[in-house]
């Protein structure tokens, strides 16, 4: 009977010592899996497959002209410099409800990843001044060495911003700047897209599809937000310019994207003629595509910028929204990380960096999307644009 006790007690601890050896296996592969997930081709830059020879319309916030930001470029001794740092680095949004802003946080994080760089928060202040001024309180007290932040309101943030630039933090913005700041004194840079030739496209595309007549609307931020600003300007100078017989007869502002929708309504209400309508970026762009089908406009065309999963459905199946100019938000994130670097490293910067856009129309709408998030376009786009 000891004997089988003994025989009992040793199979269970021989079989013990196997499970270990499998969890410790798993836990191995699991590392190298993440391992490889953070595997660095150098010089780390942004995806060099994007056009680069597409001319860049866009200036920045104080006319600054645009560096490419193909050529913010880490060596391998750059990056390994960077992790012996072990700095931390914080995002503040100031919307983090879209495929834009995820796209964005992706592109930060990923590239931050790989240059060793621990991100200790990342916040979203819905579009609302105040609760940014909040999340930036909230994030100083993880003492990082970089914020990156999109402010919502250059006047209003301004304060917060200056505050944390006063006790050594180095800010990257994207697309806007607070009011007053100095680039290299108050900021490190700013990266963008070329929001200009973004609301160009989407003019294209607008007076190609009502074959250069007809009236149309203009559904704008009414926020003073640098590049919005910038595409509503390009927008209307292409349809006066180039679209001579298209009629801008209505204009509408909105505060946040979830304004759209009633301006749009109103728009139509007033216009029933109406044959076109631009909203100045895709969630706004939704909000007229739901005001259109309440009020049985069906042949409304639609455009935009920014190319979210619905209104690249929208594209891709031939509905309402005809196409739009697209910024490549992974690829800004990527940049503005890599501004993050150059600055810890002390290296010489540029005050205005830009990404290309991209025009989307049915027939490139795969193709862009795969390169505005490093991934294939959802299952149900891919059907409709077959």
């Amino acid at each position: 009977m000891k004997k089988l006790t003994l025989l009992i007690v040793t199979i269970l601890l021989i079989s013990s010592l196997a499970l270990m050896g499998c969890g410790k296996q798993s836990s191995t592969a699991s590392g190298k899996q993440k391992e490889a997930s953070v595997k660095v081709t150098y010089p780390l830059t942004i995806n060099p497959e994007i056009p680069s020879d597409q001319k860049i319309l866009s200036t920045g916030p104080n006319g600054e002209t645009a560096t490419p930001a193909a050529t913010l470029q880490l060596s391998e001794e750059d990056v390994k410099k960077i992790k012996e740092g072990k700095f931390k680095a914080a995002i503040s949004m100031h919307y983090a409800g879209n495929d834009f802003s995820t796209a964005i946080i992706n592109g930060v994080k990923d590239t931050f990843e790989k240059m060793g760089i621990k991100v200790v928060a990342v916040t979203d202040a819905q579009f609302k001044p105040e609760k940014q001024i909040s999340d930036i309180e909230t994030i100083m007290a993880k003492k990082p060495d970089v914020i990156v932040s999109l402010p919502v309101d250059p006047v209003a943030t301004a304060p917060a911003f200056k505050k944390a630039a006063e006790a050594g933090v180095k800010l990257v913005f994207m697309d806007n700047v607070p009011k007053g700041f100095k680039a290299g004194k108050d900021y490190v840079s700013v990266v963008s897209s070329d929001n200009y030739g973004n609301g160009i496209f989407a003019g294209e595309i607008m007076g190609d599809e009502l074959k250069g007549k007809g009236k149309i609307g203009v559904i704008f931020h009414d926020v003073n937000f640098f590049v919005n600003n910038q595409r509503k300007e390009a927008f209307e100078k292409t349809i006066k310019e180039k679209y001579p017989n298209i009629k801008i007869v209505a204009h509408g502002g909105i505060i946040t994207p979830n304004d759209a929708e009633k301006v749009a309504s109103g728009m139509l209400t007033k216009h029933k003629d109406l044959d076109g309508i631009f909203a100045i970026w895709d969630v706004p762009a939704e909000g007229t595509l739901a005001a259109a089908r309440t009020a049985g406009k069906n042949d409304l065309v639609i455009t935009t910028v920014d190319l979210g999963t619905n209104v690249a459905l929208q594209i891709a199946s031939g509905g309402n929204v005809k196409g739009l100019g697209a910024q490549l938000p992974y690829e800004n994130g990527a940049a503005q990380a890599l501004v993050a670097g150059y600055s810890l490293l002390g290296k010489q910067l540029d005050p205005y960096y830009v990404v290309p856009s991209m025009k989307v129309t049915k027939e490139n709408v795969l193709k862009v999307w795969k390169m505005a998030y490093r991934q294939d376009a959802p299952e149900v786009i891919q059907k409709a644009a077959k």
